[in-house]
């Protein structure tokens, strides 16, 4: 009983430093209220030009080996969605190489938090916001406003935040173990980035085998059709499996290089 109880203090405390990391991000970002509507705004309009692209191609083919224009639109919400909220949630995801090359992990390593969340949480992408809200706006007119629509959404964004977290951990990662790879990690990630928003039917073969293996974004891509259109639960397993997958192979990962690294001896105060 004890024990429990102990534990249970200690998830609170822990879930009470992440929401304060989360709110003094948010209130860091708000000190220039003009930066951050101009650049979350920009990142919607640079969306837009994407859709735009996609509905002027959706005005001459109705169909796209069986996608739809309803569902090009929720692939663009589910994947700008779930990368915007790794990238607001977890924003030092993305520069974790830098970050490992520089020795700049001395300062989590000193306090006694998690290492890895600590380190994640403790910058916010501004621009990332305006992917969150563009999801928004796009499930607004194109998706099923039920509720087990919403469900489904929701579960969605959170299956697509995870893989691309994670993918990024792991690409990231790379630094412990071969100095700066900054470049290597952010192209490894831009290319799932990127096929997660092109219809996975319109790839075949060897092409679809690596969507679906050594870049997951296949289950990013795919989920409109899967689980919003209607639930493939063959699909959903895999895509879950994989979820799991990259989740422990990039907790795994990181901690695996941390033993390697090496201290930049810096000192830094962080509240």
């Amino acid at each position: 009983m004890v024990t429990l109880t102990h534990a249970a203090r200690k998830s609170t405390r822990l879930l009470q430093f992440i929401w304060t990391c989360w709110k003094l991000n948010v209130a860091g970002a708000m000190e220039f209220r003009l930066s951050f509507l101009m650049t979350a705004g920009m990142m919607m309009v640079n969306n837009m030009v994407w859709i735009l692209f996609w509905g002027i191609y959706f005005q001459r083919f109705q169909v796209v080996n069986g996608w739809t224009l309803h569902d090009v639109m929720m692939m663009w919400a589910v994947s700008a969605g779930g990368f915007g909220l790794s990238a607001v949630l977890f924003g030092n995801a993305y520069r974790l190489a830098s970050l490992v090359a520089g020795g700049q992990l001395d300062v989590y390593l000193s306090q006694p938090k998690p290492v890895l969340l600590h380190l994640l949480i403790s910058r916010m992408s501004v621009s990332a916001i305006g992917d969150v809200l563009f999801a928004l706006v796009l499930y607004g007119l194109f998706g099923n406003l039920t509720a087990i629509g919403l469900i489904k959404f929701g579960l969605a964004l959170l299956i697509t935040m995870l893989i691309f977290l994670f993918f990024a951990v792991g690409a990231q990662s790379l630094a412990f173990y071969m100095g700066n790879a900054e470049g290597i990690g952010q192209q490894l990630f831009n290319a799932v980035l990127t096929f997660s928003t092109y219809p996975t039917s319109i790839f075949k073969g060897w092409g679809r085998l690596i969507l679906f293996t050594v870049l997951p974004a296949g289950f990013v891509s795919y989920l409109p059709i899967g689980l919003l259109r209607e639930t493939d639960v063959a699909f959903l397993l895999a895509a879950l499996g994989m979820t799991l997958l990259l989740t422990a192979g990039g907790l795994w990962f990181f901690h695996r290089g941390l033993r390697r690294y090496s201290s930049g001896n810096m000192t830094v105060l962080r509240m």
